[in-house]
Formats: structure tokens, sequence, C-alpha cells
């Protein structure tokens, strides 16, 4: 309904009952190419680099070397935060990859312009291991794009998999940090899962559209999930 709409910072305090790290203003670029990377003299761009500083900053008392990146439903803008915060990232000097892991409805791809069809989920094909095919570059210096691949009928089952485990470590001995952007945690239990493997989550609300029961229920969930 209207009246369970995220309206205020203080609506998301009340629901989450966390930390509130940066709220980003709405914006545009042309094919939702990274405005960090577009327009990295805006205000918007730094906003994102201030985002950075406060991952860092509630980080301080461990290392972050995997971050998931969700939200409660569909269309918040958890990946246009996952692609921005990987360049600002890359921008400050650390090799980041960035992992779609949404592999029901990747979109990675085509924000930075790059192949869909070989990805994450041919990693998990035991007999394959083509980390150099898969890992593509980008136009942004220290930052690379696993693209999420063909779409497998078990996504769930993938990220809960031992073989999960084993991906990441390797990512990580190709990076100094692994950002994954994730299906919506209410609709599939990708994120819940894949959330147990990784150092941290960032959960995108978005204002005027999210609802505060789900975004209650998401971090419950979560908190649930480990």
């Amino acid at each position: 309904s209207v009246e369970d709409r995220v309206r205020s910072l203080d609506d998301i305090l009340e629901a989450t009952h966390t930390q509130v790290l940066q709220m980003i203003p709405s914006h545009s670029t042309i094919n939702n190419f990274p405005i960090d990377a577009a327009q990295p003299r805006s205000p918007t761009a730094e906003i994102f680099r201030s985002l950075r500083t406060n991952i860092q900053f509630a980080s301080v008392d461990k290392s972050l070397r995997s971050l998931i990146i969700t939200s409660p439903l569909p269309e918040e803008g958890k990946t246009t935060v996952a692609a921005n915060l990987a360049v600002v990232m890359a921008q400050s000097g650390r090799n980041v990859i960035l992992v779609d892991a949404d592999m029901r409805k990747p979109a990675m791809h085509n924000v930075f312009g790059l192949r869909g069809r070989s990805g994450l989920s041919r990693l998990f094909i035991p007999s394959e291991t083509p980390f150099d095919e898969v890992i593509q570059s980008t136009n942004i210096q220290n930052l690379w794009v696993v693209a999420a691949g063909a779409l497998p009928p078990n996504p769930s089952e993938l990220l809960g998999s031992d073989r999960l485990l084993w991906i990441l470590k390797e990512l990580n001995y190709r990076a100094d940090l692994i950002i994954f952007d994730t299906p919506p945690v209410i609709p599939v239990t990708d994120a819940l899962v894949l959330a147990q493997r990784v150092d941290a989550v960032l959960m995108v609300v978005r204002q005027n559209k999210s609802s505060i029961q789900a975004s209650r229920t998401t971090i419950n969930l979560l908190n649930r999930s480990g």
C-alpha cells in the first residue's frame, strides 16, 4: 500500500534497526552506465565515493574481501548501486571483481557492454575452470566483471554448494574485493544462501517505492540466515 512505502530515513531506521550508510539521489545515465565512470565529477558520483568511505568505516574491525548487494524486492536499485560501488572501489586502487550472481534476471553485462553467455554459472561445471574466459575486463582500471552466464534451473542450490566456496576462494586470489549483485531477498532464497558465504551484506531500499514491511522482513531473514 502507499502508506507502507519508505518515505524517510526514519522509516528505514524504524523498519530495520540497522545502520544507514548513505542516501543516494535518483539519477540517470546513458544505458545505465555507472555515473562514477560516465560523470565522475558529478555530485552523485561524489555521494557514491562517500558510500565507499562509509563502508570502509563500518568494516574497520575486519577485513572486507567479499560483499553482496541485494534488496527486499525487484526494481529498488541494487544493480545500480553494485555497479557504481564497484567503480569507486576500483578507482581507489583496489582490484575489484564484480559478479552478477542474479542468475534469474541478470543485467550487469548490459551495464558494462560485455558478453553475457559465459559467466558465473559456467564455473559450477566441475570439469571446467575457465576463469580467464569468464572474468571480463572493463574500460575502468582495476575493475573486472563476471557475467551471470547461461541461466541454470537451480541458482539457489548452486550458490549454496561447496563449489561456490571454491569459486569464491579463486576469485579472492585474483582481486582485493569481490562484489556480488544478487536477486532480491523476498522472492527467492539466493541472496540468503550467498549471505552466509561472504563478509558483509548491503541492502538497498528505494524511497517512495520500497515497502517498510518488506524491508523489515528482509532484515529478519538475513539475521536468521546468519
